[in-house]
């Protein structure tokens, strides 16, 4: 089973406007509510393509019953943890000349709460995935991912690890079985700047020596470059298409790699798919379709280098 972790979900209330004019009443031309959350996003795009998964966090309040219900009528499994007080989050995103966002602070989380979602975890076994994703709470140890990876590590869990900077770098010692950092973000760990292909290679082999199994790193309109357990280097070309939504596009591809992976055994399938899932969601005003990420894959070309 595929299990995807969510610490601090979020409602996403998308509005779109002509023009944000800050101390002024402003109308919105259309609005959205989605259920939220980097590890959710992994989650839905998962069933999409035809994959059973379960999505487990943390909720609170009417906002927590939101999503689970969303879930739900989504037909994604959903196993979260009910905290006794506070809201889940309402992140407000706002689609204007400029993009616009404004994110909420999440509940408390407990010491006893936070034990029952690591027993949960410890139970899992080596046929699992587990995709930690997203920020730490504020309320939460930045090491907590690396107190789940040492629970489930005896059991030889596959772990997939989406997050950024000292989160993602301090996991390495744990052996994930896949990273996702972007380009920029390959930059922000290194302190360096980055120019071309050969340039991430460096860095994706850095963060291989640290510990890191196979990385996938998202280069935007460039596409995307995975180097793999076996010293592989495989480069894929981006789809055509406008952006419309860049949010949920990082977490489809990890979901489409997961999803391609689960399916062939390959690598190279896992980037292509990666790659479709992940320019579909950023052509499309939700997260994608299955019909559209199969469209697009067919344009996707993977390279060696």
């Amino acid at each position: 089973m595929i299990y995807t972790v969510t610490l601090n979900p979020s409602i996403d209330y998308v509005i779109n406007l002509d023009h944000l004019n800050t101390g002024h009443v402003n109308r919105v031309n259309s609005e959205n509510v989605y259920p939220g959350g980097k590890g959710i996003n992994v989650s839905r795009v998962l069933k999409t393509l035809g994959h059973d998964n379960i999505a487990t966090g943390f909720v609170s309040g009417f906002t927590g019953d939101f999503i689970r219900n969303s879930l739900n009528e989504l037909e994604v499994t959903s196993d979260f943890i009910k905290l006794d007080s506070g809201l889940t989050r309402i992140n407000v995103k706002i689609k204007s000349d400029e993009e616009t966002e404004i994110n909420g602070q999440g509940p408390h989380i407990s010491e006893a709460k936070l034990d029952e979602l690591l027993n949960k975890l410890s139970k899992l076994n080596k046929d699992d995935i587990l995709v930690l994703a997203g920020s730490m709470p504020s309320t939460l140890n930045e090491d907590l991912y690396e107190i789940i990876m040492g629970k489930v590590k005896v059991s030889q869990v596959k772990v997939v690890v989406d997050a950024t900077k000292n989160l993602l770098l301090n996991v390495l010692k744990h052996n994930p079985f896949l990273i996702k950092p972007n380009n920029h973000e390959l930059e922000e760990m290194f302190k360096v700047k980055i120019y071309n292909d050969e340039d991430i290679v460096t860095y994706a082999k850095k963060l291989k020596h640290m510990g890191a199994k196979n990385v996938l790193v998202s280069r935007g309109k460039d596409g995307a470059l995975l180097l793999t357990e076996d010293n592989e280097v495989l480069v894929s070309n981006v789809a055509k298409g406008n952006v419309i939504n860049s949010v949920g596009a990082g977490d489809s591809m990890v979901a489409g790699f997961i999803s391609g992976y689960k399916n062939t055994n390959s690598y190279e399938e896992a980037l292509k798919l990666g790659a479709a899932s992940g320019s579909a969601t950023a052509f499309s005003a939700d997260l994608a379709t299955k019909e559209y990420i199969d469209e697009l894959a067919k344009q996707i070309k993977v390279d060696r280098r």
